[in-house]
């Protein structure tokens, strides 16, 4: 068996060990915990009902899917194109026209990647469906963004807990062709690895209520820029529908507010501007986590989650 198949990412964990040596006594060891914890957790933190396992690359890189998987792939985007050509903001549609993925076949990381590293340096490497923070955190870092293999089955064809390869290309990917949403992930992956594990469940809100569900306005329309948004049939148009809360974009605001991942989200944070995202990748986040844990999590806006029939 090759190391590959024990370890996923190891050739991103290659990629990043080096870097390691230019870090302080302190970084280092915190670097390693994260390492650590990573490859015990990672069972854990899968769903424990979930049916649906990571498909491994071959010795080229490829994944092979079959024509089932590539039907379900073409009938999600012929449903969603309309919709986030409507409903999606400008800088998510100019992603998307950059990257002119296939629509009758789920598109190969390897070609994804290709095209990244031309625009932006960036690269998709696949991976389990649900990954821990600190692996999350180191592969941004590393500009590379971390997705998951398999793709739905016609039964959750709508709407799937677990992210996909649909939601994971089709969703982030076009946003990672701008330089400028691209230094904004990154930043979050540096802030990560500088973060402490209990920091983690804070920083994470700030990549949730941008990269994944943010709303921007165009024209004085509200428009849906996360890739969570772009990814879903339902949630896209309920989000831009007037019905949820909408707050301006806030950054202690964000790290405050808890959120669940299992249902429409209730509230939104806008941009009026997206020069304020590119902004907060400036800031001192650690600081800022400081700051809302001083001030307390807001309480939630939506119900707490009951155990599934079994």
């Amino acid at each position: 068996m090759q190391i590959g198949h024990i370890f996923p990412n190891f050739r991103v964990w290659r990629k990043i060990l080096p870097k390691i040596t230019t870090f302080s006594t302190k970084k280092r060891k915190h670097f390693a915990r994260v390492g650590i914890s990573f490859f015990r957790n990672r069972r854990r933190l899968m769903p424990k009902d979930t049916s649906y396992t990571a498909k491994t690359p071959d010795s080229t890189g490829q994944i092979q899917y079959d024509a089932d998987e590539n039907a379900v792939w073409r009938d999600l985007v012929a449903q969603q194109m309309p919709k986030v050509q409507r409903l999606m903001a400008r800088p998510y549609l100019d992603g998307l026209a950059r990257l002119d993925m296939p629509r009758d076949r789920v598109p190969q990381c390897t070609d994804i990647s290709a095209r990244l590293r031309e625009l932006t340096g960036w690269q998709v490497d696949p991976v389990p469906a649900l990954i821990p923070f600190g692996q999350f955190f180191s592969m941004l870092a590393a500009k590379t963004f971390p997705a998951a293999s398999f793709i739905r089955r016609r039964e959750h064809f709508d709407y799937i807990e677990e992210p996909d390869i649909f939601h994971e290309i089709f969703g982030h990917t076009p946003l990672l062709t701008d330089p400028r949403f691209a230094r904004f992930s990154q930043a979050i992956g540096r802030a990560g690895l500088a973060a402490a594990p209990a920091d983690y469940s804070w920083l994470i809100r700030l990549y949730w209520f941008t990269i994944e569900f943010g709303l921007t306005r165009e024209n004085g329309a509200l428009k849906a820029l996360g890739s969570g948004l772009a990814s879903s049939p339902t949630e896209l148009p309920w989000s831009v529908s007037g019905d949820p809360e909408y707050r301006p974009f806030d950054v202690i605001d964000i790290l405050r507010t808890p959120y669940r991942i299992d249902i429409h989200q209730p509230l939104y944070f806008v941009l009026d501007d997206l020069d304020a995202l590119f902004a907060a990748a400036e800031r001192d986040l650690l600081a800022d986590i400081r700051t809302a844990r001083s001030l307390g999590l807001h309480a939630p806006k939506y119900p707490p989650k009951t155990a599934r029939a079994r």
